[in-house]
């Protein structure tokens, strides 16, 4: 069968559905299952931010490197073996009774990590240059896809079993993403005869692109975004008058509203900035989200609280596909796997420093009022691509790109 950019983008869409759906199925949670299974009682909102963060932070360490492996060997190897080594962990901590192995674990997850990176560069990377912005598009609704289900399964398993039993579930589901990279993903063309770069080239040659140095900064505050409020959310609602039995469960349904709100409009952003450029999604999605973030300190009841979620939602949907797309319109597709890896140091990095801060902040301050601190540092972020005029710098890169190759390869 000839390679179809198409077949492959269903096939790494249900790779990446499956993945996230796995991590979203347990790690959500954690902090009730630090209090209910490994017996936390004292500073619960430190040990969730440093359970979340540690995973994040061990994983943009390692990311330059198996980025740099990724441009050399392909991006199928590097799929294959974070998708079983997730799996392999995933199944370990179902059988962890201390706090301390715990982290442990954690840290092996975020060293051993990469499979979205890696599905999202291989996407970019044998797509059609005119197409890539939509297949960014539909690959951040995979994600999305596995936040609305992972959830809603976790919180089931975690209201009729165990917050444990989660991770039985999500080293099997892992698994199967696994087994899809391994069997259905197809690579064309790759050649691994050139030589392997080094990292500390890679970050030098990363530098002299400003329009590519901004995309990361702003990839970072939009993740940062997200993961401040991620270990707040289960302690939020239960202080919203949640019981503590089914705060499992309804922390899952407000984790899927935003899930929701994403598939719903990622694909109808990706359409729109195709014709409009994607730094006006960009701005459009910060903004939206910034103003979504501060209003949610006005509300105090659960249904109104998932709503409002939700309709943040539709807006940040925009803003980490426009942000690849831009990225890939910066960059030389031999870079791709490399830029990726950087790109995910950076949001990792921020997945670290989001929980961490959140539960530090969650500890002194009312929760109520990260959401004011979160919004407004959105609507910076928005004047930011702004003042950068980052969709010129984007557009001057491109073109630089296609004057100097005769096509549409842009050369850093």
């Amino acid at each position: 069968m000839p390679f179809s950019w198409k077949r492959n983008l269903i096939v790494l869409w249900v790779g990446v559905f499956f993945c996230s759906t796995a991590y979203s199925i347990s790690i959500p949670f954690l902090s009730i299952f630090l209090s209910d299974q490994l017996g936390v009682s004292d500073h619960l909102e430190i040990w969730s931010g440093a359970s979340f963060g540690i995973t994040f932070l061990a994983s943009a360490l390692i990311s330059p490197y198996w980025g740099s492996l990724a441009d050399k060997y392909g991006r199928k190897p590097m799929l294959i073996r974070s998708g079983f080594s997730l799996a392999a962990l995933y199944l370990i901590n179902f059988f962890v009774h201390d706090p301390y192995v715990f982290l442990i674990v954690r840290i092996l997850q975020g060293l051993l990590a990469g499979f979205v990176p890696a599905a999202i560069a291989m996407v970019a990377t044998n797509t059609p240059e005119e197409k890539t912005g939509y297949a960014l598009s539909i690959m951040s609704t995979a994600g999305a896809t596995g936040s609305i289900i992972g959830p809603l399964i976790g919180g089931v398993v975690s209201y009729y079993s165990s917050n444990r039993s989660a991770f039985l579930f999500s080293a099997a589901i892992v698994l199967v993403s696994a087994l899809i990279a391994t069997f259905f993903a197809k690579e064309e063309n790759f050649d691994r005869s050139a030589p392997r770069s080094r990292v500390r080239d890679d970050i030098r040659e990363a530098r002299n692109n400003r329009a590519f140095i901004t995309l990361l900064l702003l990839a970072g505050i939009s993740t940062f975004s997200v993961m401040i409020l991620e270990p707040l959310l289960p302690i939020y609602l239960l202080d919203m008058g949640i019981a503590k039995n089914s705060a499992s469960l309804s922390s899952g349904i407000v984790f899927s509203a935003v899930g929701i709100a994403t598939v719903i409009m990622a694909p109808q952003w990706g359409r729109i900035g195709s014709r409009k450029g994607f730094g006006f999604i960009l701005f459009i999605g910060l903004i939206g989200g910034g103003i979504g973030n501060i209003l949610q300190y006005f509300v105090s009841g659960y249904v109104e609280f998932a709503i409002l979620r939700f309709a943040y939602g539709l807006f940040y949907a925009g803003v980490l596909p426009s942000v690849n797309a831009m990225i890939v319109q910066t960059i030389e597709p031999g870079f791709r796997g490399r830029a990726f890896g950087l790109n995910q140091a950076s949001t990792q990095l921020a997945t670290m420093a989001g929980p961490i801060i959140g539960g530090l902040l969650g500890a002194f301050i009312p929760i109520r009022w990260v959401f004011v601190i979160n919004g407004v540092m959105l609507l910076v972020a928005a004047l930011l691509v702004k003042a950068a005029k980052l969709e010129a710098k984007v557009g001057e890169a491109r073109s630089h790109g296609e004057t100097a190759d005769g096509g549409a390869e842009i050369n850093l």
